[in-house]
Formats: C-alpha cells, sequence, structure tokens
C-alpha cells in the first residue's frame, strides 16, 4: 500500500480497518501456546538473516532520505543497520523466544477462610499502538515483544525509517506464516501521514494501550492527546556524577563510554556532574579525552576555565536531552549537591555515580527517584537486552504499571481465578 493515502475517507478506512484486524488476531493470540509463538519468533530471527542484504538495501533508501534531509550524525546513526545491528536484531529475538511465557502463569494464590481459592493470573493486555521515530530496529523489538506476550500490535514507525521498517516487518510476518499464524497479528500503519498518530490516538474501541518511543515532542504530543493509556516514555536527561571518592581511571572510562559510545540513545548520558575535589585532578583529564573522542563540552564556571576549547554552559544546558556528541558538565560541592541536581534536572530515566564508597552509592541509589538507578557502570546499560529481557519496547518513566525496561511481563496485566465449592455470600 502506498506510503501516502489518497483522501481523508480511505484514511480512516484502513486506519479502521487496522484495527478490527488487530482486536480480532488479538483473541486468537491470547490462547496461542507458547511453541506456537516462539517458532514465529525463531524464524523471523532466521528469515532477518537470510534477507540481510534485502534489509540494508531498503536501509539505504532510507538514509539518502535522511542525509538529503539533513539530519544529524546521532539520528543517522539510530537510522544505520549494520551487519553487527542486523545479526543483534535476529539475537533478540531468539533470546525474547527464549524466554519463560508469561501467560497464565500464576503470580500469587491464596485461600479464604470460606474455603474460596484466590489466584492472580497473568493475561495479555490486548492491543498495543507502538508509535517510534528513528530507529528501525524496534519494529523488531517490538513486535516480538508484543507476540511473546500475547498482545497483537499496530506499529506506527517515523518516516525517516519507513523502507527499514517495512522490510523488517515482511521478516516478522514470514515467521508468523511459518507458524502458521495469522499476519494481523503484527501489523504497521501504510503511511507517513503524520495525521496516523493522532488517528491512533483516538482509537479507543480498538487499542488498549500506547507506548510512544521517541523525542520529547512526539512524547508530549502523544501524552496531551490520547484517548487511550500511555507507557510514559519521556525523555532520556540522564546523568552521571563522579563522587569525590571514585577510582579515577574507571571514573574516567564510564563517563566516556556513558556519553560516546552511541550519543543518540536514550540512556547517554547528557550531564556529568564532578565533585569539587576532583576539580583540578580529575576533570581536566576528563575534558581532554571527551573533546578528543568528538565531543563537545559545556561546562560551567569552573570547568569552562581548564579548557579554552569548553564552550560556557546556560541554564538551559541542565535541561537539554542532546541525543547527540554534547555534554554539560558541572561542579559540585558533594553528593548533597549531586543529589538535588539530578532530582531537580533529570527526566527520571537513568542516573549513575562513580564511587568506591558503597555508603554514598546506596545513597544516591536510594534518594534518586528515577526508573534506573547504578553504581559504577554507564548509564548506556539502561536497555531490555542488557537487562536479559531479550529486547524492550522503551524505558517507562512514568510510576504505574511498568517502569524502565518495558519487556515481555511489563507487556501484561492479570486477573483473579476465584475457585470455589458452593460458597454463597452473606
Amino acid at each position: 500500500m502506498s506510503a501516502a493515502l489518497q483522501n481523508k475517507n480511505d484514511f480512516d478506512s484502513v486506519m479502521e480497518d487496522l484495527g478490527n484486524r488487530a482486536r480480532k488476531a488479538a483473541r486468537e493470540l491470547a490462547q496461542t501456546p507458547a511453541a506456537q509463538k516462539n517458532i514465529a519468533l525463531v524464524s523471523a530471527a532466521d528469515q532477518i538473516r537470510v534477507k540481510k542484504d534485502y534489509l540494508k538495501s531498503q536501509n539505504l533508501i532510507d538514509l539518502k532520505a535522511g542525509e538529503a534531509n539533513k539530519l544529524n550524525a546521532a539520528l543517522i546513526d539510530r537510522l544505520t543497520l549494520t551487519d553487527d545491528r542486523i545479526e543483534t536484531m535476529a539475537k533478540g529475538l531468539e533470546a525474547i523466544a527464549a524466554l519463560e511465557d508469561p501467560i497464565g502463569t500464576t503470580i500469587a494464590e491464596w485461600d479464604r477462610p470460606n474455603g474460596l481459592r484466590i489466584s492472580r493470573v497473568r493475561t495479555p493486555l490486548g492491543v498495543i499502538g507502538v508509535i517510534y521515530e528513528s530507529r528501525p530496529n524496534v519494529t523488531a523489538d517490538a513486535g516480538a515483544l508484543c507476540l511473546k506476550s500475547g498482545n497483537t500490535c499496530i506499529l506506527r514507525g517515523g518516516s525517516e525509517s519507513y523502507h527499514s521498517s517495512r522490510a523488517i516487518l515482511e521478516c516478522l510476518k514470514d515467521g508468523l506464516k511459518i507458524a502458521a499464524l495469522s499476519g494481523n497479528h503484527i501489523q504497521m500503519v501504510p503511511t507517513i501521514d503524520r495525521a496516523a498518530v493522532g488517528k491512533m490516538l483516538t482509537m479507543t474501541e480498538y487499542i488498549d494501550v500506547i507506548v510512544p518511543r521517541g523525542g520529547k515532542a512526539l512524547t508530549e504530543r502523544i501524552t496531551q492527546e490520547s484517548r487511550i493509556p500511555t507507557f510514559q516514555h519521556l525523555i532520556g536527561l540522564c546523568h552521571t556524577y563522579i563522587h569525590g571518592e571514585a577510582d579515577p581511571a574507571k571514573a574516567l572510562k564510564i563517563a566516556v563510554n556513558a556519553k560516546m559510545r552511541r550519543p543518540g540513545i536514550c540512556g547517554a548520558t547528557e550531564t556529568i556532574l564532578v565533585d569539587q575535589s576532583l576539580t583540578d585532578s580529575l576533570t581536566p583529564t576528563l575534558v581532554e579525552n571527551l573533546l578528543t573522542a568528538g565531543c563537545e563540552v559545556r561546562g560551567d564556571e569552573s570547568v569552562a576555565k581548564l579548557d579554552n576549547r569548553v564552550k560556557a554552559a546556560t541554564t538551559a544546558d541542565w535541561d537539554t536531552e542532546y541525543l547527540d556528541s554534547i555534554v554539560a558538565i558541572k561542579i559540585v560541592s558533594g553528593i548533597d549537591e549531586a543529589i538535588s541536581h539530578v532530582i531537580d534536572h533529570s527526566s527520571d530515566h537513568t542516573e549513575s555515580i562513580i564511587t568506591e564508597n558503597v555508603e554514598a552509592a546506596e545513597r544516591f541509589m536510594d534518594e534518586i527517584p528515577s526508573a534506573i538507578v547504578m553504581h559504577n557502570t554507564s548509564t548506556q546499560f539502561a536497555d531490555g537486552g542488557e537487562f536479559g529481557m531479550g529486547a524492550e519496547i522503551g524505558i517507562a518513566t512514568g510510576k504505574l504499571h511498568a517502569r524502565g525496561p518495558v519487556g515481555v511481563e511489563q507487556l501484561t496485566t492479570f486477573k483473579y481465578k476465584v475457585r470455589g465449592n458452593g460458597q454463597i455470600r452473606t
């Protein structure tokens, strides 16, 4: 189907049809055996490997368009499918297949004095709408996680990755066909028209939950406009705090990795806080290492004095998710100021403290309310795959239903089964 639908009637009809098919398929998928879902996932992984060259050719179309539209280097990186990333995508599907199937598992059970036996059992959410930008691998991650958790899904990828995402979808549908499952379990909106997002947000009779995965503008729009419950995925304004008792070599290695491994992902560190006791010893080397790695450094007054290549940070820098090779560095008086700064400026995504003082580390992790808190490691580990969840559909920063990496279990709800033997309530 064309990426551009002809008129509003066509548009509404196509979207309603997607919703109808997803809703009907959800009833079937909720009863599908785990083994059959796993066959679909493993087969899809095989298809991704077999069609690697095709995936790269479709990705090249998107990359050329991205360059013509002057996407920055970080966005181009997020968009690019390399051999390694394609293999990682395939392994992610296999890892999800290897997970225990959550559907039908008993979370808790107990007996009541009147003889009733009550159990809380995992069930699918139903139909999940996933709206995302740029990264084509989200197509595989989202489709696979929804399938494993017994949910059908309607995917709406970004226009930048349209051809790449459609190619990946073909592999997922091949897997469904091999497993004798309906292709309606994983569907994609067949247009790059931005109105598709608005339409999805009103489809309350078909979609049970919306999962946004993208930049600030997208997540704010979805939060404001959606009539459907959403998994809150705000920006990744992540912090790394280098405490006064940090191991210098460890701190430098972690901080540079946290920023520069992949600057365009939501788990990349955007602000580095450094204890003032390290201003003259560690900070100059930190700045030098970041600059050498190709990172623009914006620092407060103390940091700017250390190197004339450092740009003076503005108030806005402490609240900016760059998603680029830019970092803000601030000198803090100690752990109290570090914690206060993070609480005031964080998006509640991921924060890390680098220190050999275990008591300080525990205090930092206890007092910071973010979804993920870390000690002596890179914020770039904020990822469902790295957490052993196979993949993730996003990092939830809200405080209801799911927090942190949203994997298979987080895409389920539960119901109560109550078993009696003739009891009546008086």
